[in-house]
């Protein structure tokens, strides 16, 4: 039965997760952190942050990495968690490919037909709104940590952001170059 709640559930997110990887994160941890209670919100920062390490895109590696941590945490050994893994993948990317298929039909057949353009004309702001969710979902305690139990680790976490934000926005540092730079100034301030 987990098994067919995973694939329903990822499905679901691959079904309406627009603009890509990021905006799809508030509905992944609405699903496996809020509704379902298969990951902590601290299991879902860990797999945020795996998922930004590694190849690929984010919102396919969190739907791996959870439906796996999901199948561990209720019980059955990593080899399921395998299966779990694979299952929210494919339920994830399914309906995309599907999707794109035919999208790609209709899109040939009305590509300059008025309510075509009407319609992505919407989605703009509306996926520049499911990103902002994104944003403020992965500002959270977890990510930061709390000022009034941890000061250090509270102004680590908003200095590495800011570094971040600005190295990446104004000087064009290339994320994967950030990822790395940050990663190694985070292990020497924790240490």
């Amino acid at each position: 039965m987990l098994f067919l709640e995973l694939f329903y559930v990822f499905f679901k997110i691959g079904l309406f997760g627009f603009a890509g990887g990021y905006a799809m994160l508030s509905m992944i941890q609405g699903e496996v952190v809020t509704t379902h209670h298969w990951l902590t919100t601290s299991q879902f920062a860990d797999i945020v942050a795996i998922s930004q390490s590694t190849p690929g895109p984010i919102g396919i590696n969190s739907a791996t990495y959870a439906g796996y941590i999901s199948v561990v945490n209720e019980g059955y050994p990593a080899a399921i968690g395998v299966v779990g893994s694979l299952v929210a993948t494919f339920a994830v990317v399914l309906p995309s490919f599907l999707l794109v298929l035919l999208v790609l039909k209709v899109l040939h057949r009305y590509r300059e037909h008025h309510v075509t353009n009407t319609i992505f004309q919407a989605l703009r702001p509306t996926i520049v709104g499911l990103l902002l969710a994104a944003v403020l979902v992965l500002m959270s305690e977890d990510n930061f940590g709390n000022p009034q139990t941890d000061m250090w680790q509270f102004g680590i976490s908003i200095f590495l952001f800011a570094a971040a934000f600005v190295g990446t926005f104004f000087f064009k540092i290339s994320p994967i170059r950030m990822i790395i730079m940050c990663g190694a100034a985070g292990l020497l301030l924790y240490a």
